[in-house]
């Protein structure tokens, strides 16, 4: 059985939805997963998880929230080498440039993405949903 952290940021609700979303999947699948507020969260818990999708919305200029989940997300990077992860994260405008920018951070830190990030406009909507829960299926 695998052991999933499902972190995440969400300041309207919207990324909470589909972090609560990611951890139904990855427990449909028979995973061993936690839901962990980005505060709760840290590198030196890394090496606990086999995976870990992290969740953040699109911030100020298509960025992480810089006060709580980037400086998070820095301190796990160095334990990204062949580790399994997925993003996820809402948005409210632009074109998802925020999302790619995440996920070659996660490339170029070795990480193996295991799923198509999944974004959603605003609050999930049934289709949203679903891919959150294919997501963490997938780290499963």
């Amino acid at each position: 059985m695998s052991k999933i952290a499902v972190v995440y940021w969400s300041g309207t609700g919207n990324t909470e939805e589909m972090a609560n979303q990611v951890l139904e999947g990855a427990k449909a699948a028979g995973a061993k997963a936690t839901l962990i507020q980005a505060a709760q969260f840290g590198g030196d818990q890394m090496d606990q998880y086999d995976a870990v999708a992290f969740g953040c919305p699109s911030m100020g200029n298509e960025e992480l929230e810089e006060s709580e989940f980037d400086p998070m997300f820095q301190t796990c990077k160095d334990k990204f080498l062949k580790k399994k992860l997925a993003l996820f994260g809402s948005y409210g405008w632009g074109d998802g440039e925020w999302m790619r920018t995440w996920e070659e951070q996660c490339k170029e830190a070795g990480a193996e993405l295991v799923y198509e990030s999944v974004i959603c406009n605003n609050e999930p909507d049934d289709e949203g949903k679903n891919q959150c829960k294919e997501l963490g299926k997938a780290l499963a």
